[in-house]
């Protein structure tokens, strides 16, 4: 029986050649910044891009060898078509073959980078179960758990992008101020209550002029594809520090994101309706009117894990706000889009108590501890490690994988 290769891979694996994900790697005698190269996964191997193409003669060789997805990022949706066209028949047209099989290299063999230079960095709060858990957390009395203005405009918070790490970077827990109700004054210390937020990120690709907003209809056109993200959350500091203004250093110590990123095309059979807006929407934000062929919706099953544990288990396909909505709310005023820009869903809930994608809720503020194989939690501690995986529905019934996020929590410095 011949040795199974690369190209030979199990039926059903998510990361089949109906997904090609791209990353970014280096190999370990070849750590320095110029020997990171673009790569795309299939199973469990990585395929050197840029030295495929090179060896095929390929007119993207040049946009391929380069130590970050960025220049691809900037090519456009024709190019990236074009792209993910060449690549689908580099691993499965048997005359490709020899040539491919050899710039394969096995997961493990490799170190996985930061995928792309992260421009700016934008996280939204787009779940209506989360925004009505959190409201009924903090604002149990009001007679409505939404502020206000939740189902007039996707509400949202200008980030820190230079703290956006890849999946396997360990997350040192915060200090700073905190202020517990019963507290005479602000103590400064670390924070005792450390939390995740399941979300899911979209990465910019082509960049706009200040002045020009983003109308919802060219959402494909500027965004490359999505990430799994952990928008880690020190929920006292923040606490402390939201009055009156919006996330701080609560949040801006780390963001994770996965070493992958699915291209939208991989996930054209995951597109569904979002749910039915009960409340009209102003002309820029109104997507009644899309094709039935293109909702605005990804049907993307994300699972929750605490050092290997499943906690929850979010959906999310019950996102109110659409992804091409956020774009157009944060570019309405004329804001410009940057190669690199990254913009964070919100954390994913779904109705059920097992589809909450965070701690304050799982836990309701720490009042319902949660009780793991070793060891119950409200918030996490030291040494925890959570998970980030998903799939969504792919063409013929198979799956798409979306390369996990993981992160494990060091002590304060």
């Amino acid at each position: 029986m011949p040795e199974q290769t690369p190209l030979d891979l199990p039926e059903g694996d998510p990361f089949g050649p109906h997904n090609l994900p791209y990353g970014v790697f280096s190999l370990p005698d070849e750590t320095a910044e110029t020997r990171r190269r673009v790569g795309v996964r299939l199973g469990s191997y990585v395929l050197d891009a840029g030295a495929t193409a090179h060896a095929l003669g390929s007119p993207y060789a040049s946009l391929l060898a380069q130590p970050t997805l960025n220049p691809l990022l900037a090519a456009g949706r024709q190019t990236w078509s074009d792209v993910r066209r060449a690549l689908t028949a580099w691993v499965t047209v048997p005359a490709h073959r020899d040539v491919v099989q050899p710039l394969f290299h096995h997961l493990s063999d490799v170190t996985l980078h930061l995928p792309f230079d992260v421009a700016d960095y934008v996280d939204f709060y787009a779940s209506e179960n989360h925004a009505r858990n959190v409201g009924q957390i903090f604002r149990p009395d009001a007679e409505d758990s939404l502020t206000p203005n939740w189902k007039h405009l996707p509400i949202g918070y200008h980030g820190r992008s230079g703290t956006v790490v890849v999946s396997g970077t360990d997350v040192v827990r915060p200090s700073g101020q905190r202020k517990a109700p019963s507290d005479p004054a602000p103590v400064f210390g670390p924070s005792v209550k450390l939390d995740i937020e399941a979300e899911v990120g979209f990465v910019v690709g082509v960049p706009t002029e200040l002045g020009a907003p983003v109308e919802l209809s060219a959402f494909r056109d500027h965004v490359f594809g999505l990430t799994l993200l952990n928008d880690w959350s020190a929920r006292d500091i923040q606490a402390w520090e939201y009055v009156p203004l919006g996330p701080f250093l609560g949040k801006s110590f780390a963001t994770s994101v996965s070493a992958w990123i699915t291209p939208l095309e991989a996930l054209d059979s995951a597109r569904t309706a979002p749910p039915t807006r009960d409340v009209p929407l102003l002309p820029y934000l109104d997507d009644t009117t899309e094709s039935a062929d293109e909702p605005g919706g990804y049907d993307l099953r994300i699972s929750v894990a605490i050092n290997g544990h499943t906690v929850a288990e979010p959906p999310f396909s019950t996102m109110y706000w659409t992804a091409a909505q956020q774009l157009a709310h944060m570019t309405v005023n004329g804001a410009s889009l940057r190669t690199g820009d990254l913009y964070g869903s919100g954390t994913v809930s779904g109705p059920e108590r097992d589809q909450r994608g965070s701690l304050l809720e799982l836990t309701w503020n720490g009042r319902e501890v949660l009780d793991l194989p070793d060891g119950k939690r409200t918030f996490l501690e030291d040494g925890d490690e959570v998970t980030l995986t998903a799939w969504a529905p792919g063409p013929d019934g198979t799956r798409v994988g979306l390369g996990d996020v993981t992160g494990r929590i060091a002590p304060p410095a």
